[in-house]
């Protein structure tokens, strides 16, 4: 399997149960979210787009992939968190080896701006995506346990020392393209003061 083969599993709805545990806090905090993944094929505009905005040429591309979310965690502030967004990625392999490469985005996962991470898919076909920011780093694993269920892990390292690791379970809910995304009826479980921590999104939703 290589990288696009692992993203065209991913199309549809998904719904993800999230545990995010704040290391330097010691404390876990739960969520939820619906997720929607769209296969973009190598000659779509914004595969293109993000190709240029990288300064790479666009026919090195093999797709990528559009995502949208909307979700909740524990802890947010009623009327104050917004978990909602959009990103798209594209992916550009190595060429010697088409399970190894780049991933560019238009916003990163531990920070908002655009990024180039590395990938490689490892000896059980998950997909290790490593990715290198100003103030911190990310390392994120993807897999497949059956076809409509996905697991991912993420570790945050900060380079001031807060650090912050994340699990989901995710449940296709939907395989059909295009589906827009429902509206989400997530209760919060409550709040608390906490210091000001990044938004985490992922290629693969928040």
């Amino acid at each position: 399997m290589d990288a696009m083969q692992f993203f065209r599993l991913s199309a549809g709805r998904w719904q993800s149960s999230r545990t995010t545990h704040h290391l330097a806090f010691k404390r876990s905090e739960l969520g939820e979210s619906d997720i929607l993944v769209e296969t973009l094929s190598a000659d779509d505009p914004e595969i293109i787009a993000l190709c240029e905005m990288h300064e790479i040429d666009p026919s090195l591309s093999i797709g990528g992939s559009r995502v949208r979310w909307l979700g909740t965690m524990a802890w947010d502030r009623e009327d104050e968190e917004n978990h909602e967004g959009k990103t798209a990625f594209a992916i550009i392999p190595d060429d010697d080896d088409p399970r190894k490469g780049r991933l560019l985005r238009e916003r990163g996962y531990a920070e908002i701006v655009p990024v180039v991470g590395r990938f490689h898919m490892d000896e059980e076909d998950g997909l290790v995506l490593t990715t290198e920011y100003e103030t911190m780093s990310s390392l994120e694993r993807f897999w497949f346990p059956s076809p409509n269920l996905r697991l991912r892990t993420s570790t945050v390292k900060r380079f001031g020392g807060f650090n912050t690791a994340s699990f989901c379970a995710e449940t296709r809910v939907e395989d059909t393209e295009g589906v827009a995304i429902a509206n989400a009826n997530i209760s919060s479980n409550g709040t608390q003061d906490i210091p000001e921590a990044q938004q985490l999104y992922s290629v693969l939703g928040w």
